[in-house]
């Protein structure tokens, strides 16, 4: 699902359950969501909790393509009737309609279009709650290809100006929603009308009929991109942040702030907030990208040639910001740069090599934690080093008594997991261009 398919990571999936952050008329200006961590719930070791989420980082990597749009509703694929959306990492749990119907869907920043499933369904996927039913809603309205916000203009080929606007929404790891576009109102924070739940009208979506691939617990997806069909776009906001805790914390998310109350927060230690420009791919512009320069193990700047991350005319390299992706993704020959530090500075060669898989090394005999090992930092444009203390660039993996790389290559286009971003609060200020962050307590915010 997030388009961002490109997902050598898994999606590091949680559960958004918007959670608003007044009691009455809140500002339109301003919402706040709670993040929960999708294995909240599964009772998993550590050790589990790292190989599952190594095992959607793959997927999630992998499948971080451009989107495909195709304007009509019909697919051949007849397999697992689920859909994986892109695989994103958190859930987030609001209703649609009037009367307001429950449903849960992926939190994606790599994506843009929100849709959930729809009757009468051609192909849906098996889901807890009722299926959302455009006839019996009052506020739903149909969207016609004459619609040029909201009806895409690959959506629009071939189609009168009356006709509805038939969308066809793929991803890279070979989910795919199609249906009708139409607009509705979404009620966040509770599904009946009380002093915590906001209901926002007018919103674009897709009306999923037809939906294939492979499904987290989801029965849709949130697109928080930078597209103008994205909720933050929609919202007309202009700030989305977000803050992860402890990724081992499972029973704790953190928020995700929209519009004013998207500030940083006073940040610990009084550490100072760093900021880079996001930069604009005509290739990808669902994307948040950011320039990275280098990096750093300690004092010492790592022998990585200039250049190497950076985000070429062809809409390769570069380097994505994303919630959904678990494990940072580095293009592959500073990958093997790191991995050669990391190696020398715990003493052990490494065990595995390969790129998709986050690199281990043997834990001497008796080990119950990582070794001391020195804070990496991340150097991005405009002087913004995100410094990064060993628990959020390397696991303890007890059961196989070794110390983990939580980073892997590969051959295109470099990601910022999420795994990085542990007790970090970001910020991405799109109507200026930047992304920001400050370490911080996010059990706290």
């Amino acid at each position: 699902m997030g388009h961002i398919a490109m997902q050598v990571l898994t999606t590091f999936l949680l559960l958004a359950s918007l959670s608003l952050h007044m009691s009455a008329a809140p500002s339109p200006s301003g919402y706040r969501f709670t993040l929960t961590h999708i294995d909240s719930k599964g009772g998993f070791t550590r050790s589990e909790l790292m190989r599952r989420a190594a095992h959607r980082s793959r997927h999630r990597a992998a499948s971080m393509l451009l989107p495909s749009y195709s304007r009509t509703s019909t697919s051949s694929d007849t397999s697992p009737t689920r859909v994986r959306s892109g695989q994103a990492e958190y859930l987030m749990e609001l209703a649609i309609g009037t009367p307001p119907v429950p449903f849960i869907a992926l939190a994606d920043t790599g994506s843009d279009l929100t849709w959930t499933q729809c009757k009468p369904c051609k192909l849906c996927f098996a889901q807890d709650t009722p299926i959302y039913d455009p006839a019996i809603s009052s506020s739903f309205s149909p969207v016609t290809c004459s619609n040029r916000d909201a009806c895409l203009s690959i959506w629009r080929s071939n189609c009168s100006a009356s006709s509805p606007c038939r969308y066809r929404y793929a991803y890279g790891d070979g989910a795919y929603s199609a249906g009708v576009m139409g607009t509705e109102t979404l009620m966040f924070g509770g599904y009946s009308s009380s002093s915590r739940s906001v209901s926002v009208g007018g919103i674009a979506f897709g009306c999923g009929v037809d939906n294939g691939g492979l499904s987290y617990n989801s029965t849709g997806t949130v697109g928080l991109g930078r597209g103008r069909l994205s909720l933050v776009a929609q919202l007309g906001v202009g700030k989305l942040s977000y803050c992860l805790t402890d990724f081992f914390n499972t029973s704790m998310g953190g928020p995700v702030l929209f519009g004013s109350l998207a500030e940083l927060a006073p940040s610990r230690d009084n550490a100072v907030v760093q900021s880079t420009p996001l930069v604009h791919s005509p290739h990808n512009p669902t994307f948040y990208y950011i320039s990275l320069e280098g990096i750093s193990l300690g004092d010492a700047r790592l022998p990585i040639p200039n250049g190497t991350f950076d985000l070429r005319d062809d809409g390769t390299g570069g380097m994505i910001v994303d919630s959904g992706t678990i494990f940072t993704i580095l293009v592959e020959s500073a990958f093997r740069v790191v991995v050669e530090h990391v190696a020398e500075v715990v003493g052990q060669p490494v065990v595995n090599a390969t790129s998709m898989d986050s690199p281990c090394f043997p834990a001497p005999v008796g080990a119950q934690q990582l070794p001391d090992m020195p804070d990496m930092v991340l150097h991005f444009v405009g002087g913004a080093d995100m410094r990064l203390p060993r628990e959020n660039y390397m696991s303890f993996n007890q059961e196989e008594s070794s110390f983990c790389l939580t980073i892997a290559g590969t051959t295109t286009t470099s990601i910022l997991g999420n795994f990085q971003q542990q007790n970090i609060q970001v910020l991405f200020d799109i109507t200026v261009g930047e992304f920001s962050f400050v370490p911080s307590d996010c059990s706290k915010l």
